[in-house]
């Protein structure tokens, strides 16, 4: 099914099963289709939603670059609750995914029950902006120039991807796969202005200490980038659990999707139970 953004952007929906709402929101090489691993098996509890960022097959690919940014991807996905009639639901993002996490919680606490950001931080080391900006810049360029079917075993043979790649081949080809489909207009326009001009998470220190809601972090030991901000998450959020997964890259859900679905699962169970409380504060004190 289809909703409509602020501005007219068709959304490309996908749902399943019945119960408390769980909205699920893709990484860049993503789409609504890397959470089928989560909506088979949170559908049997709960009322699972994915779908397709604005840029991203079948959604619409809007041309104009001023169509997207950090901003409109946070209203995008409240665009897509509205649509729905959900006033709340467990909200789970990864990478660029977790950073709309963030921002939704930021912006619009009310409307989620809980959050999960897994994947997050890449590019928040503030000594090296200019590099990541520059690295996104080069990214989009390569996505235009030579498109995505070429350009998908570049990217998805990065760093982060490694690990997937050596114990899931078959998982990561289907990755792969799907990312050689993506609009080469829609990954270079988002590239730009959702990824390349976000802000760092170290400068939403202040909002993010005001969140008042349970949160999940995840990362994987190997998702190098992503690991120091993970702990600033859970040090300055203030209801924050942080799980790390061993031997694991950023794409955590595809890699790993037992333990994800472990650790999401009793993590809103514990939200819903009302025992995801803040951590005691004694917690802050070092051992004798």
């Amino acid at each position: 099914m289809y909703v409509s953004a602020a501005d007219g952007t068709r959304l490309y929906v996908e749902e399943a099963g019945g119960g408390t709402p769980i909205l699920f929101i893709h990484e860049f090489a993503g789409s609504y289709a890397a959470w089928e691993p989560q909506m088979r098996f949170f559908s049997r509890r709960h009322r699972c939603i994915a779908y397709s960022a604005r840029g991203y097959p079948p959604s619409d690919i809007p041309a104009d670059p001023d169509r997207y940014s950090q901003a409109i991807a946070v209203d995008d996905a409240r665009a897509v609750l509205d649509a729905l009639g959900i006033d709340r639901a467990h909200v789970v993002g990864l990478s660029m995914g977790g950073y709309a996490t963030v921002h939704f919680g930021i912006t619009h606490p009310g409307r989620a029950r809980s959050l999960t950001i897994a994947g997050a931080g890449y590019g928040s080391d503030l000594s090296e902006r200019a590099a990541f900006r520059a690295g996104a810049q080069e990214t989009a360029d390569a996505f235009e120039r030579v498109g995505a079917r070429a350009h998908a075993h570049v990217y998805g043979a990065g760093p982060g991807r490694l690990t997937f790649r050596a114990k899931d081949p078959r998982g990561w080809r289907d990755f792969i796969a799907r990312l050689a489909c993506h609009s080469d207009v829609g990954a270079a326009n988002t590239m730009r202005r959702v990824q390349g001009q976000r802000p760092s998470l170290y400068e939403l220190e202040d909002a993010l200490r005001r969140v008042d809601l349970p949160a999940l972090i995840m990362c994987g030991d190997e998702d190098l980038p992503c690991l120091l901000p993970s702990l600033f998450l859970k040090r300055t959020l203030p209801r924050a659990g942080l799980a790390i997964l061993p031997q694991t890259g950023h794409t955590l859900n595809l890699e790993e999707p037992a333990a994800f679905n472990a650790l999401l699962a009793e993590f809103i169970a514990q939200a819903e139970a009302g025992r995801w409380p803040a951590p005691d504060s004694a917690s802050d004190t070092a051992a004798a």
